[in-house]
């Protein structure tokens, strides 16, 4: 039996009024560097031999820091990348409304399956990133996952056989741990939005 660690990278700037973030390239605070720091000393010593990652900056640069405790070397997996949200990407919700007048509230009807102009629909993320966690979850040994707070959700609902439409009621705060076992084919849940310490 295997174990996936399933985390999401620490903590980035964000600004006031909020933007949609998706696959725009941010870097990490101080602070996530630190939340990182704390996830590594929580994987020490639990028998992690792989390292995976998205390849936008704030997980390379989170998965590097667990590499650095663990003595791995990261393995970028493109399809963990955060869902693409096209023309939205670095708007706020009121520059969505003016901009692209119904859709966001389109978007509210439809979570699973609305596309912004330009973008991926959650169903469409749940496709492209679970067909890389099947891959991934083959490996016969512990490894750790780390990806996005979008990605993360598309996945556990996957697992947890829940509706794409209540993603946001799992919690995903930065540098959170959720745990799963491979057993028999199948994945067992163990805890889900764990705080890194």
């Amino acid at each position: 039996m295997s174990g996936i660690y399933l985390i999401r990278h620490g903590e980035i700037t964000q600004s006031s009024p909020r933007r949609f973030v998706g696959q725009s390239d941010l870097l990490l605070t101080d602070r996530g560097r630190e939340q990182m720091r704390q996830v590594a000393g929580y994987l020490v010593g639990r028998g992690v031999r792989r390292i995976l990652c998205s390849p936008l900056s704030r997980c390379v640069e989170s998965a590097g820091i667990l590499g650095s405790a663990l003595g791995l070397r990261p393995e970028v997996v493109p399809d963990l990348s955060e869902i693409g949200l096209g023309a939205w990407e670095g708007l706020t919700v009121d520059e969505v409304r003016e901009r692209f007048p119904g859709a966001y509230e389109a978007r509210g009807r439809d979570l699973a399956g609305f596309r912004p102009a330009g973008g991926e629909s959650f169903a469409d993320l749940q496709r492209r990133a679970w067909t890389a966690f099947e891959a991934i979850s083959g490996f016969d040994s512990t490894q750790a996952i780390v990806a996005h707070g979008g990605v993360n959700r598309v996945l556990l609902c996957r697992v947890l056989g829940m509706p794409l439409d209540n993603l946001f009621r799992l919690g995903q705060d930065y540098a959170c741990v959720n745990t799963l076992r491979v057993d028999g084919g199948g994945f067992l849940v163990g805890a889900v939005n764990m705080p890194p310490s």
